[in-house]
């Protein structure tokens, strides 16, 4: 299914912490760059400065803890049961910590950002700057992020689209973060263009 300004996508994405990512998709679908809607934005942490973006952009804002849940199957079906009172289309996660046992129905409907090449640097533990100190530690010379399908297994989905940029001498895990950073804007859009628009 293809979909257009007049028939756009609904979306939820899913943080956990700044939603910067969340501040780029929001600012391209204001734009009409993409046709889709974010009808929902899941936080997993109620201090989530992506919620004030959120705000901003005058979202509809929800706060699930992992925390406040008896287990990883009780909170995903808290997570989804509200995705599907909205009828999601697809699920961004944009820096969302908490694991998730994904629904039979929203297989291939879970989309993620990893500031890695995957398969390299993935996997339990592998997030944020983890992922740069490890790159740098095995010295090199080229890192981005990969887009793919969310499966029940870390960092393991199909991929969509993946970026590259260089690792220069002088990296520091920040700045490699930041250089990835800028693909990984690039990135999630067009892996969602691709998404939308078979």
């Amino acid at each position: 299914m293809s979909f257009t300004a007049e028939n756009p996508a609904r979306l939820a994405v899913l943080l956990s912490g700044s939603g910067r990512s969340l501040q780029n998709l929001a600012e391209h679908i204001e734009a009409g760059e993409l046709p889709a809607r974010i009808e929902l934005v899941i936080s997993s942490r109620r201090k989530a400065f992506g919620l004030q973006r959120a705000e901003k952009f005058g979202l509809p804002r929800l706060v699930l803890r992992p925390r406040d849940f008896a287990s990883v199957a009780e909170y995903s079906a808290a997570v989804f049961d509200e995705i599907r009172a909205r009828r999601i289309d697809f699920v961004c996660l944009m820096g969302f910590l908490s694991l998730l046992r994904l629904p039979d129905d929203y297989e291939m409907r879970v989309l993620n950002i990893h500031p890695a090449l995957l398969p390299e640097f993935g996997g339990k533990g592998m997030y944020g700057h983890h992922v740069h100190d490890a790159v740098l530690a095995a010295g090199r010379k080229e890192s981005g992020c990969t887009v793919h399908w969310c499966t029940n297994e870390y960092d393991s989905g199909p991929i969509i689209l993946q970026r590259r940029c260089p690792v220069l001498p002088a990296d520091t895990a920040d700045a490699l973060a930041a250089r990835v950073f800028e693909q990984e804007k690039i990135a999630y859009i067009e892996a969602l263009r691709q998404v939308l628009n078979p």
